[in-house]
């Protein structure tokens, strides 16, 4: 949401909504900051919607000895008994013009009908979070290390998300560590290795990437490294059948197009789609069979059909390495 001034929360209901319980969290603190801000005295009430009655509310929303002015937090409002929804809508209708009432309904279809007379009132600002896409994580990466005065590139922002996975809460986190500790330089994807490349994810996604490459000895050498501190071995074989799936997708794609038309065809960023092309300039369509079929065999190997996961990973590697331009 946009940063909302004292005058957007006090005499309005503001009502969250959606999965995301960590962005609807940072909607909720940025309405109490901007009261705060405002009436530095102001005081907050929370409770969830399950104990809440009218009478409830108006003790909740009433004035104290020391402020007039309150915000009222009111979560898992889809909680909320059935007698008491007509009670909220009228007062959502005319709101207290001291009072901030913020609403906070975890998604899904129960109390949707509330909702939707709550959405309907002028004084009712709501505040939507989706569940992101693959896609958006890297942005909400860029966009944390930028809110703390920070810069990181496309292809740093990328390997956060692979080190750390897909939880907000912890990619905030590691983006704010990443712009405090770098405040005057923009975060690389070397500075992200050092930081969080003890991560099995990374660990895997280095080693593909060097025997697309041909690069045997230094995949050789990661894959050692990869395994002796714990990495998964079927995390190994498909990180190799993503970037081969990549490599088959570019290569298939029609030519002439735009770098953006061609990055959707692939089904990579703009960064990664850069790594690809290169990658690709070694590679036929014999040799990405045959190192599609070492990858297979692989990944049978290591959940089972071979007693050596850590040789069948090294003659994986090297089938790969050699498949490319037939060497």
């Amino acid at each position: 949401m946009a940063t909302p001034k004292a005058s957007d929360v006090l005499g309005r209901v503001t009502l969250v909504t959606g999965p995301e319980e960590f962005l609807n969290q940072r909607t909720v603190s940025a309405a109490l900051r901007a009261v705060r801000a405002a009436e530095p005295e102001s005081e907050v009430s929370e409770t969830t919607a399950d104990q809440l009655t009218m009478a409830a509310l108006g003790d909740l929303a009433a004035p104290s000895l020391f402020s007039s002015v309150r915000c009222v937090v009111v979560r898992q409002l889809e909680d909320l008994p059935e007698d008491a929804h007509a009670g909220l809508v009228d007062y959502a209708a005319e709101p207290a013009e001291d009072i901030g009432l913020v609403l906070v309904h975890s998604g899904g279809q129960k109390g949707s009908g509330l909702l939707t007379k709550l959405r309907k009132l002028p004084l009712v600002t709501e505040e939507k979070s989706a569940t992101p896409k693959a896609s958006d994580f890297p942005r909400f990466v860029a966009s944390e290390v930028r809110s703390h005065g920070g810069r990181i590139a496309d292809d740093a922002a990328e390997m956060l998300v692979q080190a750390i996975g897909q939880d907000l809460r912890a990619l905030a986190g590691a983006a704010h560590q990443l712009a405090s500790d770098f405040p005057a330089e923009p975060v690389t994807e070397a500075v992200v290795k050092r930081y969080f490349g003890g991560r099995a994810e990374v660990k895997s996604f280095a080693v593909a990437d060097a025997a697309l490459f041909g690069r045997t000895a230094v995949a050789l050498e990661e894959l050692r490294w990869a395994l002796d501190s714990g990495t998964a071995p079927v995390l190994v074989t498909s990180a190799f059948a993503g970037g081969l799936r990549g490599l088959a997708k570019f290569k298939g794609a029609g030519r002439g197009l735009r770098e953006a038309d061609l990055a959707r065809e692939v089904g990579a960023p703009p960064w990664k789609l850069r790594i690809i092309r290169d990658q690709a300039r070694g590679w036929d369509d014999a040799g990405l069979a045959r190192a599609i079929g070492a990858v297979a065999q692989a990944d049978a190997d290591v959940k089972g059909a071979a007693s050596d996961a850590a040789y069948a990973l090294e003659r994986m590697v090297l089938t790969v390495t050699t498949a490319r331009s037939g060497r």
